[in-house]
């Protein structure tokens, strides 16, 4: 398992297919599906396959992904944060989620302003996007923390009742 990036308390490294049960746990998490939406992954084998199509792939395509967050002192999976590309945006967007327990300890704004620092710097991007429901308020506060800039509101997955924040950041 490649480490991609260490904080003070954190590792980030490449998610990997035994990471499915996590993934799983995840994507179920009722925050998550309220959020982000529901992405119909209830098995063991749908959630290997979701790590292969959406974040695995995305490592090989473009050298980036979402990463695994693992807190240093006992190497226990918290939540994913990194970069996505998407179709429907111009430019990369930081992404993040963590399990409810460990959610408001801190670790989304570390892993958050690791990756923010790690794409501007080692990877040179000079923009980073953010997308986030205008409804949850901790992520817009967590995004407004780390420098982001509310850009505008779009319709998501081609529903125009289903609208997104757009935050931007750029050094």
């Amino acid at each position: 398992m490649k480490n991609v990036l260490q904080t003070e308390r954190l590792t980030l490294r490449c998610l990997v297919g035994a990471d499915a049960p996590f993934i799983l746990g995840l994507l179920n998490d009722p925050a998550w599906i309220r959020y982000i939406g529901d992405r119909g992954v209830r098995t063991l084998e749908a959630a290997r396959g979701y790590l292969e199509d959406r974040i695995i792939s995305m490592y090989r395509k473009f050298g980036f992904g979402l990463w695994m967050v693992e807190l240093k002192s006992g190497g226990k999976p918290a939540g994913i944060c990194g970069l996505v590309k998407r179709d429907t945006l111009p430019e990369v967007d930081l992404g993040f989620a963590f399990m409810p327990e460990y959610r408001g300890l801190g670790y989304a704004y570390e892993s958050a302003l690791a990756v923010r620092e790690h794409a501007v710097g080692a990877l040179g991007m000079p923009r980073l996007l953010a997308i986030t429901s205008p409804v949850n308020a901790d992520s817009v506060r967590l995004l407004e923390r780390l420098g982001f800039a509310l850009e505008r509101e779009m319709p998501w997955a081609g529903d125009e009742k289903d609208v997104v924040s757009v935050y931007a950041f750029a050094p």
